[in-house]
């Protein structure tokens, strides 16, 4: 493991995520990792101040850092990654931050040896629509019930339409930033409940 380890970390993000994308296209979702100015827009929707962030698909840590660097406390985010070499650059790069290897369909039971049962929001970079709907469904349900009526869920996508159906999910979204200079270009959304907004 510490000579694959070694090996990857000569190169640069952008070549690290080509090849994992190249073993695993389902499960990466993108030939590179979200650029500066998609990471900062990420990171926008997120206060210093927030109880905990839950990040899911950490990748090669572009949102986490841009999370990091809004001056979110790392003991406040936890981030969960599938990937083995991709958890492994976490751990090294994040040492202040809990960095889980796992699958974010079984968030709340990575998150129960942590004491951890609530969350003010989650940054996510997976690749929902390329996942089957009963696995995208099951990590949103994760999600919002960790997340409450308040909490927020941030995706990004570079698709043109939300990345979660409203008849789907029972959520509401809309589209917090859109990122011309990512390339492709991505929009940024936040959903949170129907029921929540409808109340305020």
């Amino acid at each position: 493991m510490k000579t694959l380890s070694a090996s990857f970390d000569r190169l640069p993000p952008e070549g690290l995520f080509l090849a994992r994308w190249l073993k695993a296209p389902h499960r990466i979702g993108a030939l590179a990792p979200a650029s500066r100015h998609l990471a900062r827009a990420m990171a926008d929707q997120i206060g210093p101040s927030e109880a905990m962030v839950i990040e899911l698909g950490g990748g090669t840590g572009s949102v986490t850092s841009a999370l990091l660097d809004s001056g979110l406390d790392p003991k406040r985010l936890v981030v969960i990654e599938h990937d083995r070499v991709f958890h492994a650059l976490l751990t090294r790069r994040f040492p202040l931050v809990t960095v889980i290897r796992g699958d974010a369909a079984d968030l709340r039971a990575l998150l129960a040896p942590l004491g951890i049962d609530h969350c003010s929001a989650v940054v996510s970079s997976l690749p929902l629509l390329s996942l089957p709907k009963p696995q995208r469904l099951k990590i949103v349900a994760e999600a919002f019930a960790l997340l409450g009526e308040r909490g927020r869920f941030i995706q990004y996508t570079y698709g043109a339409f939300s990345p979660l159906r409203r008849r789907e999910t029972g959520l509401k979204g809309e589209v917090a930033e859109r990122v011309w200079l990512n390339f492709p270009p991505a929009a940024v959304w936040r959903f949170r409940r129907r029921e929540a907004i409808e109340a305020a």
